[in-house]
This record gives C-alpha cells, structure tokens and sequence, in this order.
C-alpha cells in the first residue's frame, strides 16, 4: 500500500486475532522459517505496518499466512489492506535437482539469474526435500565428467575471458564479507547472466574449457552463498546444487566439496542438523585425493557444527579434533584463493560457535575471545559474528554489562551489513536479554538495533 494512511484492516484482524505487535511479529518470523526463509520482523515494524507503510510482497504472504493460521480462515493480504502487493515470484520452472545435462544446469541457472531484484527477502518457494539432495549429492559423487572439448563457435573465448571472470569473483566476494551478501547480489547476478553464461556456451580449447567451468562453478557458488545470507534459501539451495553440476564438467572434486559443504553450513541454520552432518560427510569423502588439509580442516568443522546443534558431544568433540588436526598441516599444500578465508581465526571461531550450542559457555567465550582478536578486519561479517557469540558467552557467564557493550560494538560496526544472517544473531542475543530490557544500557541497545534496520530499510 502507497497511502500513509492507518492501516484499519490489518488493526481488525489483529483484534480479531487477539494478536499483539510483538505476537505477530514472531508468528511472521516462524511462517517465514517453514518456507526455509528468514526475515527480521519486530514489533516495530508491524506498528510501521499499522500506521500505513508499505510493505514487502514475500513478507505480506507471510503476515497472511500467520494470521490464516491464528484464526483458523484463510485470510489474503488483500484482506490486511496490502493492496497493490503483487503474488510473490516463482522459481522458474526447470530441474529441481542435479540436472542430467549440462544444457539443463545452463538453462536452470539462466532462470535463476532473471528472477528481479525486488524478490531477493525470501519468496516462500520450496527448497530442495531431502531426497532431492540426497540424489544430488549421490549423483555427483558417482558420476563421470562430462568433459569439453574443442567446438567451432562464432565467439571464442581466451585465458583473459578467464581471469575477468576470477578477478571479478574476488570483488564480489570481497564485497560478500564486508558489507554481507545484499550488497552485491543483484549485480552479481546480473554478472554472471551476461558475461559468463554466453562464455559456457561459446568456444574454447580445452585448458581454457577447463579453466572456464572452474571459475564459472566458482562464481555460482559465490552466487549461493549471497542468496543464502541475505536470506534467499530457496534461490541459495539451486544456485548451490547448480554450481555443484558445474564441477562434473571437469571433475573439481575440490571446489565440488566446498560447495557442499556450504550447503551444510545453510542446513544448519536452518536447524535441519541430519542434512547439514550428511552434507559435511559428503563433502569430506567426496574429494579425497584432492583434498588439501586446509580444505579438510573447514569440512570437519562445519561436521562438528551440525553435530553440536544436534547435541551430539562425542561426535562434535571428534569432528573437531580432526578440525584442528588438519589445520596444524595446512600450510603443507598449496590452497585455491577460495579457501584464503580458512585461517586459524575462522576455525577457531567455528568451535567458539560449537561450544556454544553444546552449551559449554566457558569454553565458548574463551574461543569467542580468540576469534574476535584474530579475526582480519576484511571479514567484517566474520568478525560480527563472533562478536555476538562473545556477547551470548559473556552474558552466559554472568557479565550482562560486558555482553551489552560487546553486542553494542557488533552493532555499530556491522550497521552496514546487509546480511540476514547477522541480523539473526543480533536478534537472538536480544531475546537472551529480554528479561533485562529496562536496563538502561539494554535499552540503549534496543534503540540502537532499531535505528540501524530503520537505516538499512530506507
């Protein structure tokens, strides 16, 4: 809706409802997270809401949605006054797994990448069941290589066609963890359509053929990675499995490996634990002899993470002691640029992470501590991570002030992080606090956070 008018129909369903601002809220955030999406409603924005601002498509379906539910009708966000809010787009209609054919993967992923910029919080379409990762990831495992080879084309494309396209995913995922993945999404996307899908399709020797399909499954995975951290898992899940067939054409087990082990990475915040400890499995069997130790050492960690959210002590205690047995020898082979990210920091903040969802905060806030201390600035969002973890150790540990002002500190450097994920952190930490929300110094935080999503959503 356009008008700034009060909103008096959603005000009645509420009512009608017996739904508060704040009940709402989390009824919103819970039907998002059935759709496999994350959005960061509060109570202060549906008071925006009632008071007449507009409102995304995606989000109105969920408001809808949670309402439906509450009364026990169907209720359509038309019926909440949200004219004018268009159907939430689709996913385009093509392979919803591991495609047969490199064609298909071509022809899904350029499907992917005309989806608008205004869909990117989430649409509520489906992510991939089990099933169907199960079979990709079997399928990748025991299929052969497609190959290239040598085709006559009107456009033929040179090691310099290559390097554009790695040195344009080093911006983007520069970009990635500095600002988190909604700042350079869209254009990304907008990237990888124009200038490297038509590359895939011309032709090329066979070293640069090589080449070519290990940056293009690089970027596509950098693609995944965006749409998972501003919240996208349905475009993430495909962007993901797309790269993943984009390995086969020639055999990268490694970087194959790496995006499943993404994959895990999404299932586990997503709180779908068996998927994400099957998914880092795979990812360590599926490259074994061309597993580097750094590669292995991030592979057990993100084991160890899905088995700790799992509550699983003895497995995750396993998982990263072979995390930390791989790292001590990661400088004995030579590393892809991908995994510069893989330094003693980012394993130790992985184990901070653990300890927490173990529930062992003492250990947590002493690995939270490390992270935050090695952590490079250049992985801005890394570095808010681990703060707000530093912040739930703190508090756990009975020092609320210390933990308000380290999540303060997470806040004022992260103000420019367009990335859902460290929104989830920030609100997690607050709802821990909740109890003490009259503090002054929790106050001061509150209004902080609602400042800075006020600013991000201008």
């Amino acid at each position: 809706m356009s008008s700034r008018e009060p909103n008096h129909r959603l005000a009645a369903v509420m009512a009608e409802a017996g739904a508060s601002n704040k009940g709402l809220a989390r009824r919103v955030r819970d039907a998002a997270l059935r759709h496999g999406a994350h959005v960061g409603t509060t109570h202060v924005a549906v008071q925006r809401w009632l008071d007449g601002s507009g409102i995304q498509p995606e989000t109105a379906a969920y408001v809808a949605e949670a309402l439906s539910s509450k009364l026990g009708r169907q209720v359509t966000p038309a019926d909440l006054g949200f004219t004018g809010v268009s159907t939430p787009r689709q996913l385009p209609a093509g392979v919803p797994g591991y495609a047969a054919s490199l064609d298909q993967t071509l022809g899904a992923l350029d499907g992917l990448t005309q989806l608008r910029p205004s869909a990117e919080d989430g649409d509520g379409a489906a992510l991939l069941t089990d099933a169907e990762v199960d079979s990709a990831v079997l399928s990748w495992m025991v299929s052969r290589p497609d190959g290239v080879a040598d085709v006559p084309d009107s456009r033929r494309v040179g090691m310099r066609d290559v390097m554009a396209i790695r040195t344009a995913t080093a911006m983007f995922t520069r970009l990635d963890f500095l600002y988190g993945g909604g700042h350079g999404h869209t254009t990304l996307r907008h990237y990888f359509r124009h200038e490297v899908l038509p590359l895939l399709r011309a032709s090329y020797s066979e070293k640069v053929g090589t080449a070519l399909f290990a940056a293009a499954a690089e970027i596509a995975e950098v693609l995944g990675w965006t749409a998972y951290d501003i919240g996208d898992h349905a475009l993430a899940h495909r962007y993901f499995v797309s790269g993943l067939r984009l390995t086969q054409v020639i055999d990268d087990r490694l970087l194959g490996s790496t995006i499943l082990a993404n994959m895990s990475h999404q299932a586990n915040y997503l709180g779908q634990t068996a998927r994400a400890a099957r998914l880092a499995r795979a990812a360590l069997e599926g490259c074994r002899d061309q597993a580097t130790p750094r590669a292995n050492a991030i592979f057990a960690a993100h084991e160890a993470r899905a088995l700790s959210s799992a509550q699983d002590v003895a497995g995750a205690s396993r998982a990263m002691n072979e995390a930390e047995r791989f790292f001590e020898r990661a400088g004995t082979a030579e590393d892809p640029d991908y995994l510069a990210y893989v330094d003693e920091a980012e394993i130790i903040g992985e184990f901070s992470h653990c300890f927490r969802d173990l529930r062992r905060p003492a250990e947590s806030l002493r690995f939270a501590e490390q992270a935050v201390t090695q952590t490079d600035p250049q992985y801005a969002r890394t570095l808010g991570f681990c703060r707000m973890v530093l912040a739930q150790g703190q508090f756990l540990n009975g020092g609320l002030e210390s933990a308000v002002a380290t999540a303060t500190l997470a806040v004022d450097e992260g103000e420019s992080l367009q990335s859902a994920r460290f929104v989830r952190y920030v609100e997690d930490f607050q709802r821990e606090i909740s109890a003490y929300s009259s503090t002054p110094a929790v106050r001061a935080l509150n209004e902080k956070v609602v400042a800075a999503r006020a600013e991000l959503e201008e």
